[in-house]
């Protein structure tokens, strides 16, 4: 299996159609009335991760090329790669009956609710695990990143989801002050933990630290310190928590929801970018 971008948009589709999952499940408990925003997380948890599955499939190292990889794959209980399968057999046939159900404007049982919840984190810590088995790869071998990857999925599947919400229902949005709060948490909790993973990762080994390198001051910088740290952390932290924790007003200017937007966008392509330059950045130790 090639890992290089079609790998990244595999990771960050399956983690942000389980974000958007547990969104919507929360908007339901939390939010009855926002009907839009709960049927747009329910919508979008199929569609990513069936995107997702299909880069997979077509990537010609593995599905097409060597079909019956997928079906060997499935023999290996051991293998995490494997593990992820059994979850993702699980999780899209719940996330596409509830997408279907809510398209057919019928209530989503509250068993099939909990059973979707539970597989998405399922799903969420797997494309963490999935490079986490790697020793090789110092970047990837570590018990932090499966953590970094999951609050991402958690923030991404936030951003798509609200993205909805401010375009179809701005005004009951900008009310949803628990979800505007859950953005600058994940925010900082994301920043705090990717530092963590930088530093122990940079203390642990020659090569690791020469991904680091590569990331903060080399030829990855610009895309991470303007990808990931300021349009992908730094910007959405400040323009969700600015009218939450400072302002304690809703805004409802055209410009700050051109300013809205942008901060959401920008937590998506923060994410995409993040498994994109940890798979690209990692240095393999030579001798183990």
């Amino acid at each position: 299996m090639v890992w290089g971008p079609l790998i990244a948009w595999y990771l960050f589709l399956a983690g942000a159609s389980a974000g958007a999952f547990l969104t919507a499940a929360f908007v339901e408990a939390k939010y009855p009335d926002s009907v839009k925003m709960r049927v747009a997380g329910r919508i979008i948890a199929p569609v990513f991760v069936g995107i997702g599955l299909l880069m997979l499939m077509i990537d010609a190292e593995a599905g097409l090329h060597n079909p019956l990889r997928f079906f060997w794959l499935v023999s290996n209980p051991g293998s995490v790669m494997t593990l992820g399968v059994y979850f993702i057999c699980i999780y899209m046939p719940v996330t596409l009956a509830a997408a279907i159900l809510e398209i057919l404007k019928k209530k989503v049982p509250k068993w099939l609710t909990w059973i979707g919840i539970v597989f998405a984190f399922a799903v969420a810590a797997y494309t963490g695990f999935l490079l986490g088995v790697v020793k090789a790869y110092p970047l990837w071998n570590n018990a932090v990143l499966p953590i970094l990857f999951v609050v991402s999925a958690l923030s991404a599947g936030l951003a798509a989801t609200s993205l909805v919400g401010l375009v179809t229902d701005r005004e009951r949005f900008e009310h949803m002050w628990l979800i505007k709060k859950s953005h600058v948490i994940l925010s900082a909790i994301e920043m705090v933990v990717l530092f963590t993973m930088l530093v122990i990762v940079s203390a642990g080994s020659f090569e690791g630290a020469a991904s680091v390198h590569s990331l903060i001051a080399g030829q990855y910088a610009p895309a991470f310190w303007g990808g990931i740290v300021i349009l992908g952390l730094v910007a959405p932290f400040l323009i969700e928590g600015y009218p939450v924790f400072i302002a304690k007003r809703v805004e409802t200017s055209t410009t700050s929801l051109v300013v809205s937007l942008i901060g959401e966008a920008g937590v998506l392509v923060g994410g995409f970018l993040l498994r994109l330059l940890v798979i690209l950045s990692a240095l393999p130790v030579l001798f183990l």
